[in-house]
């Protein structure tokens, strides 16, 4: 019995052995779980027919739970002469007699033997009570080393996992896939059906970000509300919950759970920063096996791991960023410095050499080149504008798309009038460049074809999705004879579909334009 180190290999050989030295035709050994209800039951004797006629597990009443509540060793001549008996349920084997003795294993009552039907006919005696009592006891020490040894088993496979999700880390794998490590190493070192890891969509919804195990095809990508639910309990109290059975809670978004199977389940938050933003959970199928604290410390683990990837992986995007800033910075000053100034004095140089000339042809000519300079270097600025980061940088999105609507109306002499939903502009800030360049492309187009006196900047949310608008009173064109566009349509559609998201232009000859860019959540 000691050489066995697996625990249900440990289990398994005790059951065997407690039936063998006692001469009992049926042996089982009751794990106790949370809540001293029986959460494993390992058994000898029966078939795997027979147990599946019983069906469920026993609960723990009756004789079963006598030993549970009273961890003596306790012999029956006939289970049903007893008044604690409640019966057997239906399909069970006929059983009379009866010997059990608890097993105690690192200070506490680990689980029960239970043996029944001693062979030959008759009761059990008191040297068989004598013969478990001994094996009871070498049998709790064989189930430490099993748990000692299961539990180092289980700190080298946290450490393996903790290292592999460092390294993808660390090699800059994308978030998606170190989430889809961190869901899988969870459920194997939980021993769990499926893991999931659930983050932000909305201000009001989750998202399935990563699954693993059972349904994970279907559960991956799922959305469901924040509120009604209990991953947003979990994340407005910033603590764990371990559920018996989360089907039957009412806090629960049930689609999610029937679509899963799920059962038994733990969810623990994400946090950063002081806040918590999403939920690991671990779940067993309904009816499996229940979670212990054990699994609960284990999930929060991960949990934490999970947070400090997403994390990371915005510290990473944010050093990109900030690359990105620092290379356009550089451009839009060689090209102030160097190209500016270079055709400022090709400019002067030919406005000085028109003013020599007798020939009005000539200095005619000479003045549409200095003019088509002049609108070179105005283009210039307007890309210079573009590139350096300043006005996204020390302003919100709200901010910098006034300030973007101020420099049109002092170039173009258009009126402008900016709407802008201060918290749809805050949920895009991560993306806040790209909305300008949107913004400052459409305005563009104003500026150059409407012939507008007045236009309308706005930012707002329409459903689930932000919308940028930008419309004109100006001349208008029939978008059948234009069906592409010229290049700064093309270029918006290009960066709007960059984003996942679309543009509608409506316009009529005489009755302005709108262009409309749908940017979905993200």
């Amino acid at each position: 019995l000691s050489s066995e180190l697996s625990l249900p290999a440990v289990l398994q050989r005790i059951v065997e052995l407690a039936a063998e030295i006692a001469d009992a035709r049926y042996g089982a050994l009751g794990v106790i779980g949370p809540g001293g209800r029986i959460a494993e039951f390992v058994t000898t004797g029966v078939t795997e027919a027979e147990r599946r006629a019983v069906g469920r597990l026993p609960e723990g009443r009756g004789i079963l739970g006598v030993l549970i509540h009273d961890a003596r060793p306790l012999r029956l001549a006939d289970i049903a002469d007893d008044p604690r008996s409640v019966g057997f349920p239906e399909n069970h084997p006929p059983m009379r007699s009866f010997l059990g003795a608890p097993v105690s294993a690192r200070g506490r009552v680990f689980g029960n033997i239970y043996l029944s039907e001693k062979l030959g006919g008759g009761e059990f005696t008191e040297e068989d009570e004598e013969a478990l009592v001994v094996l009871a006891a070498q049998a709790g020490v064989a189930v430490e080393n099993a748990q000692l040894y299961e539990e180092a088993r289980q700190r080298e496979r946290w450490l393996d996992s903790v290292g592999r999700i460092a390294t993808t880390m660390l090699a800059g794998g994308e978030a998606e896939a170190v989430l889809g490590l961190i869901a899988s190493s969870a459920r194997e070192l939980v021993g769990s059906d499926l893991a999931t890891i659930a983050l932000p969509e909305s201000p009001t919804s989750l998202v399935i970000q990563a699954a693993d195990g059972a349904h994970a095809e279907e559960l991956r990508g799922m959305s469901f509300p924040r509120d009604d639910s209990i991953s947003g309990d979990v994340i407005r109290t910033r603590r764990p919950v371990m559920l018996a059975d989360v089907s039957s809670d009412p806090r629960a978004f049930q689609p999610v759970v029937r679509i899963g199977g799920m059962g038994p389940t733990i969810m623990a938050p994400l946090s950063a920063r002081g806040e918590a933003f999403g939920t690991l959970l671990v779940s067993n199928g309904k009816g499996g096996r229940a979670f212990g604290e054990d699994d609960l410390r284990l999930v929060e683990t991960f949990a934490r791991q999970a947070a400090v990837a997403l994390e990371y992986a915005r510290f990473q995007r944010e050093i990109q960023r900030l690359k990105v800033v620092e290379d356009r910075e550089r451009i839009a000053k060689e090209l102030h410095d160097g190209v500016i100034q270079s055709l400022f004095a090709v400019g002067m140089s030919l406005q000085g050499t028109a003013g020599l000339l007798d020939d009005e042809a000539m200095a005619g000519r000479i003045e549409s080149a200095v003019e088509e300079i002049d609108h070179v270097v105005r283009d210039l600025r307007n890309y210079i504008f573009g590139l350096r980061p300043g006005i996204l940088a020390d302003r919100q999105l709200d901010q910098a798309l006034r300030r973007l609507a101020e420099d049109f109306q002092e170039r173009s002499s258009v009126a402008i009038a900016v709407e802008v939903d201060a918290r749809v502009a805050a949920e895009l800030s991560s993306r806040a460049g790209d909305v300008v360049q949107l913004a400052r492309e459409a305005l563009s187009n104003v500026g150059r074809h409407a012939a507008a006196s007045t236009c309308r900047l706005s930012l707002h949310r329409e459903d689930s999705v932000a919308v940028l608008e930008v419309d004109d009173d100006g001349t208008g064109f029939d978008p059948a004879r234009v069906r592409g566009g010229g290049q700064g349509l093309r270029n918006l559609r290009e960066r709007a579909a960059s984003l996942g998201g679309s543009v509608d232009v409506r316009s009529a000859p005489g009755e302005g334009t709108t262009v409309r860019i749908a940017i979905p959540p993200g």
